[in-house]
C-alpha cells in the first residue's frame, strides 16, 4: 500500500475548543455560507481544512467522530462554489434525514433511492436538471447505473463525497463490495475529485480506503476519535432484561437504542420492555420493509423512545438527541462499538453508553464467525481478521482502565487525560471483590473435581448446591466442592467463572458442547502461588455525572420541556422528524438565554436564516408566554438519570 500523509492528525476535541473564533482558518465566504444556512459563527477542528479540500477539488479522506461535523465538510463547498456535488450514502433512511434537515435550513438538496416510485424518480431528475440542487444523495448501486452516470455527466458533476467510507475496506467493520467500484468515477469523470468520510477507521483501514479509491495525493485529515460527551460503562451481564430496564428508567422520555445479537433477541427484549411500560419496538433486517419503516418513523416522530435492533444491521438513524445506547450483548468489533455508541449524543450533549458483557457473548460471536466463514468459503486472512477484531473487543470489555483512553488507543490516538471523568473506571464505579483468590480457588477446584468434563452451567450447579437430576446422575452432590458457593446468586457465580476465563486462568473449549479446562495458571492459583482480582460494579455515586451537571447549568428545565413540545408540534406540521427542526442543544441554549427579540434569537447557535424566518416568532412567543405565566416550582430534577 502506498504512503499517505496525514494532515492535522489527531486533533483532540476535548483538549481544544470545539470551534475557533477565527473560523478555523475559513474564508469569509465560507463563514457567511455556514452562518446563512446553519446559523454557526465558527467551525470545529479540521472542518475548515476539509472544506478547503472540497473547494479546491483535491481528493481527501476525512475521519471525524460521529457528531464531529463531517456532513458540513461536503455540504459547504457546493454552496460556496455554486455547483452540484454528489453524495454516495449506503442507507436510504440516512439520505432522507439529511435531505429533510438541509431543506429545513433552506439548502437545496435531493435524494434518489430505491424507495421511490418511477414518477417520483422522474420528478427528482427533472428538479436536478432545472434547479441544480447543491447536493444529490444516491446509493452506490444507483451511482454506477448507466442512467445516473449520464445524468451526472449532463450536469457536469465533478466532485463526489463518499459517506461511511469504511464500507470500502475489507478490514473495516461493514465491508460492502459494491463500494470498491466507486474508483471507476476517477476514469469516467475527468479531473473528478473523491472525498471519503468516515467516523471509524484504524490506520490500516485508512490506507485501504486510499488505495481502493485510487485517491491522488489526498488530504488525509484525522480528527480525534474520542467522544468526551459520552459516558462509557461496562457492566457484567446478570439478568440482562432487568438490567437494560434499569438503565432506560434513568432516561425515561428520552431517545435510546438497545443493540442485541440476534433478531429473536431484539423481539424478546422489545416485548419485555413494552411489557414493563416503556415505549419500545424492535427493528431488524428480517422484518417486512413497511414494518421497519413504521418503527423508524415512530422513533423519529418521538412516538416511541426505544428501538431494539440487531448489531449487524445499520439503522441509518440520524437522530441527534439519542441520550442512551445500550449493548445487551457484546458487539463483534470495536469499530462496530464505536459506530453504534457514536449514535448517542450527536448534538454534543452528554449521553450514556452501557455495555452488558459476558464472555459467553464473545464465544457466541466466535461460533457465528466460524460458521459464516465456512459457509461463505471466505479467505483465511479475512476470517482471521474477524477473530482478531473480536478479541480486541473482548479485551476492551475486560481490561481495567479508562474506557476513553482504551478506545483512543485502538484507533492510534494517545489520550492525554489521566482521568476522563466519564467512564465507570474513572468514576470509581467498579471495585475488587473481597477474597477473590479464595473464590477463584473454589471455582477451579470444582472444575478439577468434575474431571474437566463439564461446561459452565453444570459447574455452577455443583457450586451452588443445585438439586438437579444431572448433578445426582453423576453423584456430584457427594463432591467436596458441592454447595461451596450456595450463598451467592447463580448469575454471580456464572459471572465469576467467565471472569476467570477472560483472565486466562481457566479455559473453555470450542465446539457445540464446550467444557471448562484447567491450565498451568489455574494450578498456580490453586497452589496459592498467584493472586486473583475479580471485579463487581457499584451503583453510581450520584444521579448525574459532572459533565451532565455542566450541560444543564443555568438551563430552565421546565422551559426546555415546553420548547421540546413546541418543536414536536412544528415537526408534525411539516412531516419531518423533530430533530430536523432544532437539536436539544439548541433548545437548551434557548432555555438558558431566553431571547426576547429576533435579533437575540438569531445569535443562538443553530438558528440559520430560514429557521429564523419559518418559526422564530413562535419560539419567541412560547418563551414570552412562559415568562408571563411561570409554572409551579419544578420537581427536583428533570433529568431522567435522577429518576428511579
Amino acid at each position: 500500500m502506498g504512503n499517505i500523509r496525514e494532515e492535522g492528525a489527531h486533533v483532540r476535541l476535548n483538549s481544544a475548543p470545539p470551534s475557533r473564533p477565527d473560523g478555523g482558518g475559513a474564508s469569509a465566504e465560507v463563514l457567511a455560507t455556514v452562518r446563512r444556512f446553519w446559523g454557526f459563527e465558527t467551525l470545529r477542528a479540521l472542518q475548515a481544512e476539509a472544506i478547503r479540500a472540497g473547494l479546491d477539488r483535491r481528493d481527501s479522506l476525512v475521519v471525524m467522530p460521529t457528531g464531529g461535523g463531517k456532513s458540513l465538510c461536503y455540504q459547504v463547498p457546493p454552496a460556496v462554489a455554486g455547483r452540484t456535488d454528489i453524495v454516495i450514502s449506503p442507507l436510504i433512511a440516512l439520505m432522507k434525514d439529511q435531505v429533510d434537515a438541509l431543506r429545513a435550513c433552506g439548502y437545496p438538496a435531493v435524494a434518489l433511492h430505491s424507495g421511490m416510485d418511477l414518477a417520483e424518480v422522474r420528478r427528482i431528475e427533472n428538479e436536478i436538471a432545472t434547479r441544480r440542487p447543491h447536493l444529490i444523495f444516491v446509493a452506490p448501486e444507483r451511482m454506477l447505473t448507466a442512467r445516473f452516470l449520464e445524468l451526472a455527466a449532463r450536469i457536469g458533476a465533478a466532485s463526489f463525497a463518499i459517506d461511511e467510507a469504511h464500507c470500502i475496506s475489507q478490514w473495516g467493520h461493514d465491508f460492502r463490495p459494491e463500494y470498491r467500484q466507486l474508483a471507476e468515477l476517477k476514469s469516467r469523470f475527468e479531473g473528478a475529485s473523491l472525498h471519503a468520510y468516515t467516523a471509524t477507521a484504524t490506520e490500516r483501514v485508512r490506507r485501504d480506503i486510499v488505495d481502493q479509491l485510487k485517491l491522488a495525493d489526498p488530504a488525509v485529515l484525522v480528527g480525534s476519535f474520542d467522544r468526551p460527551n459520552l459516558v462509557y460503562r461496562v457492566i457484567p451481564k446478570m439478568s440482562v432484561n432487568s438490567q437494560v430496564e434499569g438503565v432506560l428508567r434513568r432516561h425515561r422520555g428520552e431517545a435510546a437504542i438497545v443493540y442485541c445479537i440476534s433478531r429473536r433477541d431484539t423481539e424478546q427484549m422489545a416485548g419485555y420492555l413494552a411489557g414493563v411500560g416503556l415505549r419500545a419496538a424492535h427493528y431488524h433486517a428480517g422484518m417486512d420493509a413497511n414494518d421497519r419503516r413504521r418503527t423508524q418513523d415512530r422513533f423519529a416522530a418521538e412516538e416511541i423512545d426505544v428501538v431494539v435492533a440487531t448489531v449487524a444491521f445499520g439503522m441509518g438513524i440520524d437522530r441527534s438527541d439519542i441520550r442512551c445506547v445500550i449493548h445487551a450483548a457484546m458487539p463483534k468489533s470495536i469499530e462496530h462499538y464505536q459506530q453504534e455508541t457514536g449514535r448517542a449524543g450527536r448534538d454534543g450533549l452528554p449521553a450514556e453508553c452501557v455495555l452488558f458483557y459476558s464472555a459467553a457473548d464473545a464465544m457466541r460471536w466466535q461460533s457465528l464467525l466460524e460458521r459464516s466463514a465456512a459457509e461463505a468459503e471466505v479467505a483465511a486472512d479475512v476470517a482471521d481478521s474477524g477473530k482478531l477484531l473480536l478479541e480486541e473487543m473482548r479485551r476492551y470489555a475486560t481490561v481495567v482502565g479508562c474506557r476513553h483512553a482504551a478506545l483512543s488507543a485502538y484507533f492510534g490516538e494517545k489520550y492525554a487525560d489521566s482521568n476522563c471523568g466519564a467512564c465507570d473506571q474513572c468514576l470509581g464505579e467498579t471495585e475488587g471483590i473481597d477474597d477473590a483468590t479464595v473464590l477463584a480457588q473454589k471455582v477451579l477446584s470444582c472444575v478439577a473435581r468434575v474431571e474437566q468434563r463439564f461446561g459452565v452451567e453444570h459447574v455452577v450447579d455443583v457450586l451452588i448446591g443445585s438439586d438437579s437430576e444431572r448433578v445426582r446422575r453423576w453423584r456430584h452432590e457427594q463432591l467436596s466442592t458441592y454447595g461451596l458457593l450456595k450463598n451467592l446468586p447463580r448469575k454471580q457465580v456464572t459471572n465469576l467463572i467467565y471472569q476467570l476465563v477472560d483472565a486466562a486462568l481457566l479455559e473453555r473449549t470450542g465446539g457445540e458442547r464446550p467444557v471448562l479446562r484447567l491450565n498451568e495458571e489455574s494450578w498456580q492459583v490453586m497452589r496459592g502461588n498467584r493472586q486473583v482480582k475479580l471485579l463487581r460494579t457499584k451503583r453510581p455515586k450520584t444521579a448525574r455525572t459532572q459533565i451532565e451537571e455542566t450541560s444543564w447549568r443555568d438551563v430552565d428545565e421546565t422551559l426546555f420541556e415546553s420548547l421540546r413540545e413546541l418543536r414536536r408540534a412544528i415537526a408534525a406540521e411539516r412531516g419531518v422528524p423533530a430533530y430536523v427542526i432544532l437539536h436539544d442543544s439548541n433548545l437548551r441554549d434557548l432555555a438558558r438565554a431566553r431571547p426576547a427579540t429576533l435579533e437575540a434569537l438569531g445569535a443562538i447557535r443553530g438558528m440559520g436564516e430560514k429557521k429564523l424566518a419559518d418559526f422564530g416568532v413562535r419560539l419567541l412567543e412560547r418563551i414570552a408566554d412562559y415568562e408571563r405565566n411561570p409554572p409551579p416550582a419544578p420537581s427536583p430534577a428533570r433529568n431522567p438519570s435522577a429518576k428511579p
